[in-house]
């Protein structure tokens, strides 16, 4: 968009310099614009009598680190709705509504841990810039008041999206039981207890069958590599495997659901959504590698101290050719955090008999070698996620206590403990390059897969991996804003950098509206009925709880 305008303007630059006899009224005629001429609707074959939605947090309208009541009112699939009803082809969309605009959930009047409030921002002018904070630090007061065992809403619903799930949970039985929540491991989803009544035990492909809608949307598989990336790669939530059985791996899993959908429900028709490329949304691309600032007071009169600490470690890196993990820290730029790269060849035997070897004692080798073993300093290529931006120049309380465990004095411990500075950021904490590639590689295979279903079934396809590439590159321009993946001032993001904005999910829903114009012959975007995205927010209020 950016590009047509800036060639309109040079032609007209053009056009200018060469009519220098052109009456005034001349040009201003060839300036006016011809109005555009709308299309009178047409849904072409498209039937949206009935309309179900299935997905995860992003068809559920997640946004802010929790589902909340306008948030799900705003969710791409309550747009299409909408769009589908004013155009008197939509019958109602039923949402499992949460209760309030906090957030959270509630289990027997407790807080259920983990599904806390929504967070929003800080605009406090004592901070360097607006920081997004728990509800509850600014309104204290806020309390959840959705409940999964005393309040749950009655269906059936027409948005079946679930935060949290994976592709192989919408065919899992059990999976909204609320005896399941409090299992171990947890066999169901708090969310989707809300939503299956008195089936609990039925799956959520089952409640979506039961409806025979005439249109579906079908948005899973991001959770699928995104609970592998939120992770940092540490192997605690591993990304879904492309081969195995329904239920297992990704390939079968999918092709069950379309299969399922396509083979109960009579002609149904559709979208399904492919999957973005994690890596590219704020949570992975907000904190810089390198955000140790020398002017912190609390870093900048240390690093001499350190530099002269890491000088020994740095001689034996040299020695045992590997210059490259060496550790310094720079007194005029910011400098990079030290991380644990679980790829590097493990280097303590030889860091810890290199350091006796040296004078060092054999304990104080030995923990030197157990801490830099696989350490090195980050660089552009490594993200870190946004939450190391708490725990970056902290002490690390387990640290301490394993380091005076193994016999540190205490003092020692806590300066060996200094997240990314003297104690290598965790696995979890950062995306190396190969934990990048993983990820890559499954969403490419799984995109594969979901594009020839949509391919053979007939079904339109969002295109949701180009659109996030959009974002992260050079923004998008659309009813008169500009949308870009930046956290917080971007518009796209929700200020967990995972989720979309209401603003980002109206432009998912007109993204969608376009692929099914493609595909069924409607021309909602040549009618003039796609939804104004200006019109949708960024952000909440705090004030905002009811």
């Amino acid at each position: 968009m950016k590009k047509i305008k800036y060639i309109t303007l040079s032609l007209l630059a053009i056009g200018f310099m060469s009519c220098e006899n052109d009456t005034l009224e001349d040009l201003r005629s060839r300036g006016q614009e011809e109005p555009i001429e709308l299309e009178v609707f047409t849904q072409g074959s498209a039937d949206f009598s009935t309309y179900v939605s299935l997905g995860n947090s992003l068809t559920a309208g997640f946004a802010d680190g929790a589902l909340y009541k306008i948030s799900q009112e705003n969710s791409t699939p309550a747009i299409l709705a909408q769009q589908f009803a004013a155009l008197g082809n939509g019958g109602s969309f039923t949402q499992p509504l949460m209760n309030d605009n906090i957030g959270g959930l509630l289990v027997g009047g407790n807080q259920l841990p983990g599904f806390g409030p929504r967070l929003v921002l800080n605009l406090d002018p004592n901070l360097p810039r607006p920081t997004p904070v728990p509800l509850q630090v600014l309104v204290p007061s806020a309390v959840p008041t959705t409940d999964i065992a005393l309040n749950n809403p009655t269906g059936p619903f027409n948005n079946l999206g679930v935060p949290g799930a994976k592709s192989f949970h919408l065919l899992a039985p059990g999976y909204g039981n609320l005896n399941g929540v409090f299992a171990v491991p947890p066999t169901a989803n708090p969310y989707f207890v809300r939503m299956t009544g008195t089936t609990p035990n039925a799956s959520a492909l089952e409640l979506a069958i039961a409806q025979q809608p005439s249109f579906i949307s079908l948005w899973i598989g991001n959770n699928d590599v995104l609970g592998y990336a939120l992770s940092g790669g540490d192997g605690t939530n591993p990304i879904t495997p492309i081969e195995g059985a329904p239920g297992v791996g990704f390939e079968a899993t999918y092709q069950a659901l379309i299969a399922s959908l396509v083979g109960n429900i009579p002609g149904v028709q559709g979208i399904l959504g492919n999957i973005p490329n994690v890596t590219a949304i704020p949570h992975f691309t907000t904190i810089p590698f390198a955000p140790l600032d020398p002017a912190n007071p609390n870093f900048g009169p240390l690093i001499p101290t350190l530099n002269g600490q890491f000088a020994g470690l740095n001689q034996v890196f040299a020695a045992l050719g590997v210059p490259e993990r060496s550790i310094t820290f720079n007194e005029e730029a910011a400098s990079a955090v030290v991380i644990k790269d679980e790829s590097l060849v493990d280097l303590s035997a030889q860091i810890s008999g290199a350091l006796q070897a040296g004078g060092l004692d054999p304990g104080t080798a030995a923990v030197f070698g157990l801490l830099y073993g696989q350490a090195r300093q980050a660089n552009e290529n490594d993200l870190l996620v946004l939450p190391s931006s708490s725990i970056i120049g902290q002490v690390n309380t387990n640290a301490v206590a394993t380091l005076t465990g193994l016999g540190v004095p205490s003092a020692n411990a806590q300066q060996l403990a200094v997240n990314g500075v003297t104690f290598p950021l965790e696995d979890k904490w950062v995306l190396t390059p190969e934990e990048q590639e993983e990820i890559e590689t499954a969403t490419i295979a799984f995109n594969s897969i979901i594009e020839a279903a949509a391919t053979a079934n007939g079904f339109a396809l969002l295109d949701a991996n180009t659109l996030l590439d959009q974002l992260s590159t050079s923004g998008i321009e659309t009813s008169g804003v500009v949308l870009n993946s930046n956290l917080v001032t971007g518009g796209a993001f929700s200020l967990d950098g995972v989720h979309p904005t209401s603003r980002g999910y109206a432009l998912i829903a007109n993204e969608m509206l376009k692929a099914i114009d493609a595909t069924y012959g409607s021309n909602f975007e040549a009618s003039g009925n796609l939804v104004d995205v200006s019109a949708y927010n960024t952000n909440y209020s705090p004030a905002l709880l009811q």
